[in-house]
């Protein structure tokens, strides 16, 4: 059977080092450790200079080359004879190259420093599979048996697409999101951030699989691998995630840089990740992504079929912030009515501390939320404290100056789902429950004690 480069995609994926072999016009070699060899196509793949300053010095003295490429689940490995064709500073497969390593880089603190200096192309003039090199035949990688048949990834693409378009709001269509990607992609690890209109950094919404939801914490564009994906709104997938950090670190350590490191977000052992951004238009709406301990979990058909829901997701959550808009300057205008004051129910006491200079604030001496979501909840508690009110709308709080919210695309539904999720996990005595088309209400259970300073 003939074996073509493209049947090899899996020693493409960086999840073990390959080997590049050069030589000086005198003859004398070089071998040097790549982290990753760019699939171009069947004639051409690319290698990234970073530090190599040897081999390129070789390259430019003698052009041909030997890659050494090991398949990571045969081992098998494979010899490439290469010939330099050029060098590529700029373009897209420059930037493809360029936004692995940059996001790896921002990932460990090395932005500036760990960075794609250029893509070197070359050409394949032949391959070979290394015979000898294992004791057992370990067959070819194309006879590796894939778990991802046609069927469930048709199925996968239209469970999503429906449950996108009949969700009917934006809580239920971001849970239904996730749960269809559990179930149908296999994705247990995977979270949805929303960019924020007014801080313009993303902002974590809804998360599965993850012992801590991560609900609340935020990405500041340009910051690791999901603000690396915000900023240039292109998809990343890596493989072998913690062989690019052990390489990232290692230069860290030797050049003396001490910026901090940005953990992954709930799954710091994570071998592969898939990023995608979620556009509408030319609108960014936020970044979907997933995690996984296996290294070779995301495939290139995972990318594409994902980059396809992506826009479907993107849309369908704009076209819920929109309705949801919508539908709130129907309300009637008039201020619901003052209940009677509440008499707390039996349950435990809660301290909640809001800080005007930064609009955070604290339950317990516990972070809880901040921002205009926070500047909402201080409303709310506010006047459910002096009156006794617990009936609300969300047309009144786009009306209220105090909030500060956009006037345009002001992302309230999102604000509000936030908001809740947070109260669910730290303050589960305080509830926010939806009661009607653009209303909601607050109910407080216990004693609470509520500080401004």
């Amino acid at each position: 059977m003939t074996i073509r480069l493209s049947d090899l995609s899996r020693c493409f994926q960086g999840v073990t080092p390959s080997i590049v072999v050069t030589a000086d016009a005198r003859g004398v070699p070089n071998v040097a450790y790549l982290s990753h060899v760019h699939y171009i196509d069947d004639r051409h793949v690319a290698l990234s200079r970073q530090f190599f300053n040897k081999t390129a010095r070789n390259i430019e003295e003698n052009p041909r080359a030997t890659v050494e490429l090991a398949e990571p689940l045969t081992f098998q490995t494979y010899r490439l004879r290469i010939r330099f064709l050029r060098s590529e500073k700029s373009g897209p497969l420059f930037d493809s190259m360029a936004m692995r390593i940059q996001a790896i880089a921002s990932h460990t603190g090395m932005s500036g420093i760990f960075k794609l200096i250029a893509a070197d192309v070359f050409e394949v003039e032949s391959f070979e599979k290394v015979e000898g090199f294992l004791t057992d035949a370990a067959g070819d990688p194309s006879e590796v048996t894939s778990v991802d048949g046609v069927r469930s990834e048709i199925r996968g693409l239209q469970l999503v697409a429906e449950r996108v378009s009949r969700a009917d709001s934006l809580d239920l269509l971001l849970d239904s999101v996730l749960e269809s990607l559990d179930v149908y992609f296999g994705f247990e690890h995977t979270m949805i951030l929303l960019e924020d209109e007014t801080t313009k950094r993303l902002v974590t919404i809804a998360s599965r699989g993850f012992e801590e939801s991560g609900v609340g914490s935020e990405v500041q564009a340009g910051e690791g691998l999901i603000g690396t994906v915000a900023r240039e709104r292109r998809l990343l997938r890596i493989s072998g995630l913690r062989e690019d950090l052990r390489y990232s670190r290692a230069v860290k350590r030797e050049s003396g840089v001490g910026a901090a490191e940005i953990p992954l977000p709930g799954l710091p052992d994570a071998q592969s990740a898939l990023v995608i951004p979620l556009v509408a238009g030319d609108r960014l709406i936020g970044v979907i992504a997933a995690f996984d301990r296996d290294p070779l979990r995301f495939g290139e058909w995972h990318a594409a079929y994902l980059e396809i829901l992506a826009g479907q997701i993107a849309f369908g959550i704009e076209r819920m912030l929109d309705r949801m808009f919508d539908r709130d300057e129907e309300q009637v205008t008039e201020r619901t009515a003052p209940a009677p004051a509440i008499v707390p129910a039996e349950g435990p006491r809660r301290t909640l501390i809001y800080y005007r200079n930064d609009d955070c604030i604290f339950v317990d001496g516990e972070y809880l939320i901040r921002n205009v979501p926070g500047r909402i909840l201080w409303k709310l508690l506010g006047e459910w404290q002096r009156d006794g009110r617990t009936d609300f709308s969300n047309r009144e709080l786009r009306l209220d100056p105090s909030l500060g919210l956009p006037p345009i695309k002001d992302n309230l539904e999102s604000r509000l789902i936030l908001l809740r999720r947070r109260l669910d996990e730290k303050c589960p005595e305080i509830r926010i429950v939806p009661t009607g088309r653009g209303r909601f209400a607050l109910r407080a259970t216990g004693a609470l004690e509520l500080i401004e300073r």
